[in-house]
């Protein structure tokens, strides 16, 4: 069995090219003559201060050495959770990301390919035909937490390799924070990249993936086991590895190793001190299973609407996947049932006013 390496290298924005090349010496991946895709977090139109996308810098280096290994076809592209036309652009160049992507940036979301995917009524599902076509796909991740996930990390950021409405139709169907946690691992395991570096140096906390709160942490983290990865980065936040579906439900699947003890940690790991976890992350570190439970039964997150920050774009409303928002009288977003929210809290991760929270 392969060994589970995780990467822990201190960097910043100005100084990335030593941890960068430490990464790809490490892990050596092979690009000579291969069609390459690199696919960052870009969850929406959101500015590189904003610790809501990967970081411009961060793309950039890892462009420019894989250039340097002379592969035959160069992709950098993802397919945000905004829908409409032009967004993939719109979304990419805000974020700092064509620029960044030298030349190689490509909206992926124009051509699919049909992949077998069994959830519900639903058999068949559509990703990107670059995802297929590239003999290796890079990911870069962003440091960040997640209301419903409690993290976004290697395994989360693969998600993005839908284009178009079925995110949001997987997120109805799925009807649960740990079912959804499954289904992202099954979305991942369609094409798991062959190499992970994660931009950790501004991360997020609180209410994530898309809240105020920025941390500075300094790291770039690199793997080439998204479940390593991932254990490491829950360690780091102050969870537990196995508290999280998407880990545990991997870690059975045989997709990678989630025991930290097991796991050959180059670097220094620690937890970051006081880190901030989403409003969901007290039942799932909570102790005793029988409360665990009762919790998970009884108590539901909703999303709660700051007046005072919302513009009334109606970006959430437009983008609920199972149309329990409304705007009413050209009023704020309201939630008149409260039955009909599935609690996938795509209206916050959208919100380009951040004025969307976890209650």
């Amino acid at each position: 069995m392969r060994e589970s390496r995780v990467l822990i290298c201190a960097a910043s924005y100005d100084h990335l090219k030593e941890a960068v090349d430490s990464a790809f010496q490490l892990f050596s991946p092979d690009l000579e003559g291969k069609k390459v895709l690199i696919k960052p977090n870009v969850l929406r139109d959101a500015r590189p201060e904003e610790g809501i996308t990967t970081h411009p810098a961060v793309l950039k280096a890892v462009v420019e050495k894989v250039i340097s290994y002379r592969p035959t076809a160069l992709w950098v592209g993802d397919n945000p959770g905004l829908l409409g036309y032009g967004m993939n652009e719109f979304c990419f160049a805000r974020a700092g990301l064509v620029e960044a992507a030298c030349g190689f940036y490509t909206n992926i979301g124009i051509e699919a390919v049909e992949v077998p995917f069994h959830l519900g009524s639903i058999e068949k599902i559509s990703i990107s035909r670059a995802v297929i076509e590239a003999d290796v796909v890079i990911s870069l991740p962003k440091f960040k937490t997640h209301g419903l996930t409690l993290l976004t990390g290697a395994v989360k950021n693969s998600y993005g390799i839908i284009p178009g409405a079925q995110k949001a139709t997987l997120h109805r169907l799925a009807g649960s924070s740990e079912r959804f946690q499954e289904v992202l691992v099954e979305v991942f395991r369609l094409r798991p990249p062959d190499f992970f570096i994660v931009d950790a140096i501004v991360g997020m906390e609180g209410n994530g993936p898309a809240s105020t709160e920025l941390r500075d942490i300094g790291l770039i983290l690199a793997s080439d086991d998204a479940m390593a990865l991932d254990a490491v980065i829950a360690y780091m936040m102050g969870l537990e590895p196995t508290s999280l579906r998407t880990l545990t439900y991997g870690h059975e699947g045989g997709l990678g190793e989630i025991a930290l003890e097991k796991i050959s940690i180059i670097g220094d790991l620690r937890r970051i001190p006081n880190f901030k976890l989403p409003p969901r992350a007290g039942d799932i570190t909570g102790r005793d299973e029988r409360i665990r439970e009762l919790m998970r039964k009884r108590v539901k997150e909703r999303p709660s609407v700051n007046h005072e920050l919302c513009s009334r774009c109606g970006t959430c409303v437009a983008q609920c996947p199972a149309h329990a928002l409304e705007m009413i009288m050209g009023g704020y977003p309201t939630l008149p049932n409260l039955d009909r929210c599935i609690a996938c809290f795509c209206c916050q991760e959208l919100c380009p006013e951040k004025a969307i929270t976890l209650q």
